[in-house]
């Protein structure tokens, strides 16, 4: 039911990612959950391959492929390595805010950059202090002459450790109307890196904390409108950050499934395969369906995304979705592996640990089901999807340079 949403080029799209994370990526996990280093060289070969312009113009060297491509090419490099489908997407989600809001020069000058993989962006919204709490940011942008001088933190700031130009959110005056947003380079003067820390799941994906003290950037680094910068971050989140994270979640569900199986299939109980158990073979069933839904209202809501449909509660429920199946899936898996899934080199192990890191982005599932809530309710306002769609037909796609 999934690949009606799927035309051939998706296809051909899964197969080079597929083939890409297979050959590449696989042999490198040990590696890196072994010693939790920040990842360079794979990310620097994923955007070198287009994948993370797949939403940028043509005209600006990006593949022009849509949102149902861009969950293809995370869920693919997920199913592999969560931090790797966590790595295109926290750039793909750095995408969103030029295209959405950034002048002519602002796209001439980073989105050719970016989709020939020679830049990596990022978004920093979140607070110590503030968390999720948009509008409790405390950290500042103060305009001296021709130059913004921003001073505050950072954190959770996905590719923090690669990324070369942020996104970067500030309070210029009170309210809601009071936060704007910015374009910083990585090698600004005034902004600096935290050290990495290794985290629960996720090894080899840097999400960390950004400081900026007296950091100096021109009027032209403003992106939008002085005062438009909840709408950039809400954007963001809304349109690039649940699809993406949707996509993490399935990449690594459809990994649950196929290591269970493959587990299942080559432990032999009471002389047969473990998966001829009745008990076994009911949960192998209740796996497979969660992937099968959970697939299908991700491909469903960004298929609409594609289209220019409102599709805000779609993508909402995508996400809350996606995360809270693969995370029953995920005990659901351990409680079949028993003991085998305690071992902290098991794929499993590292499964659960990193589907636990797509629960809070985005908003938790609480948040989701509040927002669905209002739209129960009638109390929902207008649509991030509908106000910025730019995909009024399903787009091309160019693979290998030629036209699919």
């Amino acid at each position: 039911m999934s690949d009606d949403y799927l035309a051939e080029r998706h296809h051909h799209l899964r197969a080079q990612v597929r083939q890409f994370a297979e050959s590449r990526v696989a042999p490198r996990v040990p590696d890196i959950e072994r010693t939790s280093v920040v990842e360079t060289e794979l990310a620097s070969a994923v955007a070198q391959r287009g994948w993370i312009g797949v939403t940028i113009d043509k005209a600006y060297g990006g593949m022009e492929a849509g949102h149902l491509a861009k969950t293809i090419i995370i869920e693919e490099l997920s199913r592999v390595s969560g931090a790797m489908g966590a790595i295109a997407q926290a750039s793909q989600l750095g995408v969103a805010k030029i295209i959405h809001f950034g002048n002519d020069p602002q796209k001439q000058r980073w989105l050719p950059q970016i989709a020939a993989g020679s830049c990596l962006p990022t978004i920093a919204v979140t607070e110590p202090e503030a968390g999720s709490h948009v509008l409790g940011m405390q950290m500042t942008a103060r305009l001296e002459d021709d130059h913004y001088v921003l001073n505050g933190r950072k954190q959770y700031v996905g590719n923090s450790h690669i990324g070369d130009l942020h996104g970067v959110v500030a309070r210029t005056g009170q309210g809601s109307q009071g936060l704007t947003a910015f374009l910083v380079e990585a090698d600004r003067p005034g902004l600096t890196l935290a050290p990495h820390t290794p985290h629960l799941g996720l090894h080899g994906f840097s999400f960390g904390e950004l400081h900026f003290t007296n950091c100096r950037i021109p009027i032209a680094s403003r992106l939008g409108r002085e005062g438009q910068g909840l709408d950039v971050a809400y954007s963001s989140s809304v349109l690039y950050g649940r699809p993406n994270l949707t996509a993490v979640a399935l990449g690594i569900h459809q990994a649950i499934l196929e290591e269970t199986i493959r587990f299942t299939s080559e432990r032999i109980r009471y002389g047969s395969p473990l998966h001829n158990l009745p008990n076994i073979k009911i949960k192998i069933g209740q796996l497979q369906s969660r992937v099968m839904t959970a697939r299908l209202a991700a491909y469903h809501a960004a298929h609409l995304l594609d289209t220019g449909t409102a599709c805000d509660a779609e993508l909402m429920n995508a996400k809350v979705t996606n995360v809270e199946l693969a995370l029953d899936s995920a005990r659901a898996a351990m409680e079949i592996h028993a003991a085998a899934g305690l071992h902290g080199d098991a794929p499993l192990s590292r499964y659960l640990r990193d589907a636990h890191h797509i629960f809070a982005p985005a908003g938790t599932s609480d948040v989701q089901w509040l927002r669905l809530a209002d739209f129960a309710l009638g109390q929902h306002k207008d649509q991030w999807s509908q106000r910025l769609s730019t995909a009024p037909t399903p787009p091309a796609l160019i693979i290998d340079g030629e036209r699919a």
